[in-house]
């Protein structure tokens, strides 16, 4: 069993052990002698455990991180976050009805009755905040948002727990009159947030302390990227693989809230790091501006597009655009059978060609420039004839794509047409090259 396969089990296996316990603790509490407030609240606890989970998906622990990259986990958090909205929503309105039943109330004084209770006002906060977030992540309207203002909303979701757990407390006093059932919400929640607070909080307030980063060279690399270099304090002890990215956080007056994902554009050397990005929003295009000496914060490193998952000793690598960062530092890093393949619009639109031409040369790696526009030659660019025609024994390797999504996708695709095993297939959407 690999290792993504063995992190897959143990979430799979975390989730269903807590659903299953969630379903003993309401089979065996009282009946409630309305069915309809019934099935909210039965929805309402597994909802609780789904926001757990969604906690553990964004504690970036390190364990699950280095086996399974943001990728795959940012995937489960998306779908995860569209069934709890879902179930927050049917719960709260199969409870409303059924107190409204109840009580035979108008909607006027239910409203009253809501915005007297503390527990039930925690709770529409809560499931208000939670579709903003989830409404806002709709990759439609997630396109038409800069990063920095997607990022400010999202995290309205510690919020969303805050008031969730206030709900479930005050609303139905930890959720079961028991005290087993009371232990296990309160384990529940103290491991999920004590896992989001080490690992998105602990460690890399931690990590910073440790090694004191600051720029220490700003480099143009053309009109639209640049690269920025940067120093610290026992660099060979930071745990940074080739092919990983971090989040970055410059501390000037105009930028330290400002956090972007940049990944690591040379493989570590323990002596610095380097990050090349494309103007492409407000955080990228002003770091051609930083000054040396700049203090930077970073959380990560996160991912695992990296080489500990190699099945093969051959190896492909295919990069799309400023999606070229984690590629180069991986081609500096591997060892072997390597053929690089960049796809760019011209040759002056592929960022880093030069260090890439002088890399393949010192290793005896093949390296193909691929440019024009798609359709408008034959074969098709990264199509699969042409892929045959350039990589004929792409089958027997390891192959690492990163660039914009239309093009990571379409190139996915056709690798798998071609046969290629998933477990040799790595992949990074770059989403700032979109």
């Amino acid at each position: 069993m690999t290792g993504p396969q063995r992190a897959t089990l143990a979430v799979l296996a975390v989730a269903i052990a807590n659903a299953i316990v969630v379903e003993v603790l309401f089979f065996t509490a009282a009946d409630t002698p309305e069915p309809m407030l019934s099935v909210g609240r039965f929805l309402g606890l597994h909802a609780a455990v789904l926001l757990a989970l969604q906690l553990v998906l964004v504690a970036r622990i390190p364990w699950l991180d280095r086996r399974l990259g943001m990728g795959q986990l940012t995937a489960w958090h998306r779908w995860v976050g569209i069934t709890l909205a879902w179930t927050v929503v049917v719960h709260a309105t199969l409870a409303s009805w059924a107190y409204a039943r109840i009580r035979n109330w108008p909607f006027g004084k239910l409203a009253d009755a809501w915005l007297g209770s503390l527990g039930t006002l925690a709770g529409i906060i809560a499931g208000t905040l939670l579709l903003i977030i989830v409404l806002t992540s709709i990759r439609t309207v997630r396109r038409r948002l800069p990063y920095e203002l997607w990022h400010a909303l999202h995290l309205g979701m510690y919020a969303v727990v805050g008031f969730a757990i206030v709900h479930q407390t005050v609303e139905n006093p930890i959720s079961q009159p028991a005290t087993w059932a009371k232990v296990y919400w309160w384990v529940l929640w103290t491991a999920a947030i004590g896992a989001f607070v080490l690992g998105r909080i602990a460690l890399p307030l931690w990590r910073n302390a440790r090694h004191g980063l600051r720029v220490s060279a700003v480099v143009p690399e053309s009109d639209d990227v640049v690269s920025v270099h940067v120093t610290g304090r026992d660099l060979d002890r930071m745990p940074a693989q080739a092919g990983q990215f971090m989040l970055w956080r410059f501390l000037t007056p105009a930028r330290w809230w400002q956090v972007n994902p940049f990944s690591l554009s040379t493989a570590p050397d323990g002596r610095g790091l380097r990050l090349t990005a494309k103007a492409v929003g407000s955080g990228s295009a002003g770091l051609r501006h930083l000054r040396v000496g700049t203090r930077v914060f970073v959380e990560g490193p996160y991912g695992a597009f990296t080489s500990q998952h190699r099945t093969q000793t051959a190896t492909l690598l295919i990069a799309g655009g400023v999606g070229v960062t984690p590629i180069r530092s991986l081609l500096e890093e591997l060892e072997g059978s390597i053929v690089v393949l960049y796809r760019a619009r011209s040759e002056a639109d592929a960022p880093l060609l030069g260090e890439l031409r002088r890399l393949a040369a010192a290793k005896g790696a093949q390296l193909h420039l691929v440019t024009g526009r798609t359709g408008a030659t034959k074969p098709t660019p990264l199509g699969a004839e042409h892929l045959l025609s350039l990589v004929p024994d792409i089958r027997q390797r390891d192959i690492y794509v990163c660039g914009p999504s239309a093009m990571t996708n379409a190139v996915l695709e056709t690798l798998r047409g071609l046969g290629v095993p998933r477990a040799q297939l790595h992949y990074e959407i770059f989403a700032l090259a979109d």
